[in-house]
Order: structure tokens, then C-alpha cells, then sequence
């Protein structure tokens, strides 16, 4: 009875051993894996503008009537984000909650403002519904047009001083948060980011 005590034990603290040497390896498995896996950046697809190059200057008004100044540089030494959206658009709206959080997390240095085109009635009952009124609300077509905006929804980061830090398709928060993230890095995307370490595709 007792030798069977024994080699029960033994045999448990095999097996303890081999599964914590299983998980260690399972462990050293999955950070390879997130090592190789590259996070995804908001998509560059803008063949007029390019990042580090002075933002184009526009003097427009909001849906409100006041004046809003897009690109030059910022006179209170603050940055832009030009957010794209529109009202008919479905994954414009599942990201207002991250462009919220966005904007309380970086207000300490950004100012966001959103654009889009079409009829002012449209734009200003979405705003009601979606409650957007703390943020300047754009609407003009030249404005898409100048910044090479093709799809939606689009963001355009612009610094302090004027230039484009970063742009491109936004599809979810980890895309909006690239932007910032290339700025930080001081590259024009995260793509390039982990081209230059050697972890692109």
C-alpha cells in the first residue's frame, strides 16, 4: 500500500512537471507569435498628400458658423486631427466612441475636427443624434477633395507646426491609435515603423 502511495506521488509529480514545462513552452510560443505578427496601421491610400509635408491651408466654418482654420501652423502650439465621416456611413459611427476616448486621452495637445460633405441638414441632424456638438463640424467638398480623402472613414493628423504626421483609413480604435503612435515614433506610419526594425511584410 505504501510503495503504491509512493509511485502515485512520483508519477503526479511528473506529470505536474511536464505540464508546467508545456505551458512554459506554450508561454515562449505565443510571444514569438506576437512578435511576428505586426500590429495593423491606419492604411495610407492618399496619392496628393504625404506625411512631413506642410498640411494644405483651408479658412471654412462649421456647421455652427464659426470660423475653423485647418493646417499652418497652430498659434497655441497644438495638433489636428481631421476625422472623416459621414452620416450614412455604418463604421463611422461604431468609432465615434473611440474618437471620444481619443480625444479626452490627447486633449492636452489635439484638437479634433470632423469633416465630411453633402447637405448641412443631414450633418447637423447627425450631430444631434450622435451627440458630436463638442466637436467643429465641417462640411465642404473641397476640403475632401484637397486632402485626397477617397474612402471612409479617413483621419489626417496634422502637428503642431503645420505638417501631415500621419493619415489613412480608419477602420477601428487600433487604427485611429496608430496615428498617434507614428507620431510618438516619429515615422509616417507603423508600417514603416516595423519596416525599419525588420518586422514588414
Amino acid at each position: 500500500m505504501a510503495d503504491a502511495l509512493v509511485i502515485s506521488n512520483l508519477l503526479l509529480w511528473v506529470v505536474v512537471i511536464a505540464l508546467g514545462l508545456v505551458v512554459l513552452a506554450l508561454v515562449r510560443q505565443v510571444g514569438v507569435l506576437y512578435e511576428r505578427v505586426a500590429p495593423a496601421g491606419a492604411l495610407m491610400v492618399n496619392r496628393k498628400l504625404k506625411a512631413g509635408e506642410p498640411a494644405p491651408e483651408l479658412a471654412l466654418v462649421d456647421l455652427t458658423g464659426k470660423p475653423v482654420a485647418i493646417g499652418g501652423a497652430s498659434n497655441t502650439g497644438r495638433g489636428t486631427l481631421l476625422f472623416f465621416l459621414s452620416p450614412n456611413c455604418p463604421i463611422c459611427k461604431t468609432l465615434l466612441p473611440a474618437l471620444r476616448s481619443a480625444a479626452r486621452n490627447e486633449r492636452a495637445w489635439l484638437d479634433v475636427i470632423l469633416a465630411s460633405d453633402g447637405n448641412d441638414h443631414d450633418h447637423a441632424q447627425f450631430v444631434a443624434e450622435q451627440d458630436l456638438a463638442q466637436f467643429p463640424y465641417v462640411s465642404s467638398e473641397i476640403l475632401g477633395m484637397t486632402y485626397g480623402v477617397g474612402k471612409l472613414p479617413y483621419a489626417v493628423l496634422i502637428g503642431e507646426h503645420g505638417n501631415i504626421v500621419s493619415m489613412g483609413i480608419i477602420n477601428s480604435r487600433e487604427h485611429l491609435e496608430s496615428l498617434f503612435e507614428s507620431r510618438e515614433r516619429g515615422v509616417a506610419s507603423i508600417q514603416e515603423y516595423l519596416k525599419s526594425r525588420g518586422q514588414g511584410h
